[in-house]
């Protein structure tokens, strides 16, 4: 796959992931402001899973395999989002804690996205789907 057709990918499954986090995260906050560290934390759960299905089989092209495996690439993928989803937390929270708006939220979201996939993608390249993150057989 060329440069220009993984970028597109990428971005492209970087929106994705993007809209159901904070879509999940609007659907928390209905419930009240008090909500916000839920629905930072269901929102970051379901742009994980999102980004992970949608990482391994079209930027990666990673075959399946057993579920000890599987699981094991899913936890080096959690472990190389922790630095990248405290840097998009604290982006979204500052945003949200001076414009005091949902709208400079999510401008802080997405920023804060924006900055942590780009390191993200780095780090699941060498870290997770690369050929040293995978037991062969």
């Amino acid at each position: 796959m060329n440069s220009f057709t993984l970028v597109i990918r990428y971005v492209g499954f970087a929106a994705v992931a993007t809209i159901g986090n904070l879509g999940t995260q609007r659907a928390v906050l209905s419930m009240g402001e008090h909500w916000f560290l839920a629905a930072l934390v269901a929102g970051t759960a379901v742009g994980l899973v999102t980004k992970y299905v949608l990482d391994k089989k079209w930027i990666f092209h990673d075959a399946r395999r057993p579920l000890p495996t599987e699981a094991r690439m899913f936890t080096l993928y959690t472990a190389t989002g922790i630095g990248t989803t405290l840097l998009f937390w604290g982006v979204e929270s500052a945003f949200w804690l001076v414009g005091q708006s949902h709208a400079m939220r999510e401008l802080g979201a997405v920023i804060g996205l924006a900055i942590g996939y780009t390191v993200k993608f780095n780090l699941d390249r060498r870290f997770v789907f690369g050929k040293a993150a995978v037991p062969q057989r």
